[in-house]
């Protein structure tokens, strides 16, 4: 059973925006000072997995534009009711048999990593946004278990893609310490431009500054908006 977010107020999450925009700005500066970015310009995703669909016009007056689901069934109950207000995304874990689902709802798809994505992508892309991109999911750390391609396979893997590639999304290991994940970001970083690349959506709540100092063009954003 899901645990919704309570108490969500416009108000917070405006303010918690601003804040947010400011430490991103920030940290885009300081990457732009040591090379590891070219641009100042980074998109939020709010992460919506945890807020309830009756409450999503409260993100909208909060400032928020561009929102990312996890699910695609909440995707379509939330599309259906409140989709004139954001850009969507789909930011969970993408499986074949929900392609068909997703792509006629959202500008980008965060999760592509396996072949048989790849296949439902082919089946069924004239369902599609004439916008539709895809970003491929690289397990860059190597972890067992964890999604994501293995990141010497992002070549062939890329020249079997059927719908626009506009870049890489990555997760690194699980740490304490947002340092920690420092490298894994440059590595992702390092990757999307020996494939001439140029979106990278990674880092999150915990996390984004770095991810931002690294190259980041879309942080995922969660609590940090709504508490």
């Amino acid at each position: 059973m899901v645990e919704l977010i309570a108490g969500l107020d416009a108000e917070r999450v405006r303010a918690n925006l601003g804040r947010i925009r400011g430490e991103i700005e920030a940290a885009a500066q300081r990457g732009i000072a040591a090379g590891t970015r070219t641009h100042a310009g980074v998109e939020i995703l709010a992460a919506t997995k945890y807020v309830a669909l009756e409450d999503m016009p409260l993100l909208y007056e909060g400032g928020i534009r561009l929102v990312g689901e996890n699910r695609a069934q909440d995707l379509e109950r939330k599309i259906a009711v409140h989709g004139e207000l954001f850009e969507w995304d789909f930011i969970g874990q993408l499986q074949s048999r929900k392609v068909r689902t997703i792509l006629p709802n959202v500008r980008l798809i965060h999760s592509v990593a396996s072949d048989s994505a790849l296949t439902a992508l082919e089946r069924y892309r004239e369902l599609a946004r004439p916008d539709l991109g895809i970003l491929i999911q690289v397990n860059i750390a190597g972890e067992p278990g964890k999604a994501g391609i293995a990141p010497n396979e992002l070549g062939a893997f890329l020249e079997h893609a059927p719908v626009p590639v506009r870049g890489l999304m990555g997760m690194p290991p699980v740490a304490h310490d947002p340092q920690d994940s420092r490298q894994w970001f440059a590595a992702l970083r390092k990757l999307a431009n020996q494939h001439g690349l140029e979106q990278l959506s990674m880092g999150t709540t915990q996390d984004y500054d770095v991810a931002v100092e690294e190259g980041a063009t879309t942080v995922r954003i969660g609590t940090r908006l709504y508490a």
